[in-house]
């Protein structure tokens, strides 16, 4: 396949629709993508193995939702950047190491932008005293709560699980048999 011909057909300052042309058996027909700014997550735990999500209310879906600290990569602003200044903005923490975790293509069918994940050990409030954003809720639970969550459904964002997934897999969160164990440990006691 072969891109013949890009047109943006429509613009706002979050998003572009770009209709696409292509080298198929019906040229007359675009195929439209959305052309979004690149996305940073970042996976921070705090020194007692605690992750640090966030409860806010999303629009789009109409709810409250859980999730990690996240934001739009601002133009000329590299994605590590925006995963600390995230941090701080949506929960008053900081990250001093910051671990590059991996990047994703968020929805290969319709969108054309890229989200880059991290991992934060250690991080702690923020010593000048900065404060979350007005109407984000700062939650802190262990690794073992967070599977409960998403078994539940309360932590239901697909995009942020995959960071969560890459933090397991180099082991940054304790391993999957660890959380396992100490949740075992939980329910008997």
């Amino acid at each position: 396949m072969e891109i013949l011909k890009r047109d943006r057909v429509f613009s706002t300052p979050w998003f572009n629709i770009i209709a696409k042309t292509l080298n198929s058996s019906n040229p007359n027909e675009p195929y439209y993508a959305l052309e979004l700014t690149d996305y940073a997550v970042i996976v921070p735990l705090t020194p007692n193995q605690e992750l640090v999500l966030v409860r806010q209310y999303r629009p789009a879906v109409e709810t409250y939702t859980l999730e990690l600290p996240s934001g739009h990569v601002e133009p000329g602003e590299d994605p590590q950047t925006t995963a600390r200044r995230e941090l701080r903005e949506e929960t008053g923490y900081d990250a001093g190491e910051l671990e590059f975790l991996g990047d994703f293509v968020p929805d290969t069918g319709r969108f054309s932008n890229k989200m880059w994940c991290y991992f934060a050990p250690n991080v702690t409030p923020n010593a000048l005293g900065a404060r979350p954003e007005e109407n984000i809720e700062v939650i802190l639970c262990l690794p073992q709560d967070f599977l409960n969550l998403v078994r539940q459904n309360q932590f239901n964002h697909a995009l942020h699980l995959a960071p969560i997934l890459l933090a397991l897999l180099s082991e940054k969160l304790l391993p999957l048999e660890q959380i396992r164990m100490r949740e075992e440990n939980v329910n008997e006691s």
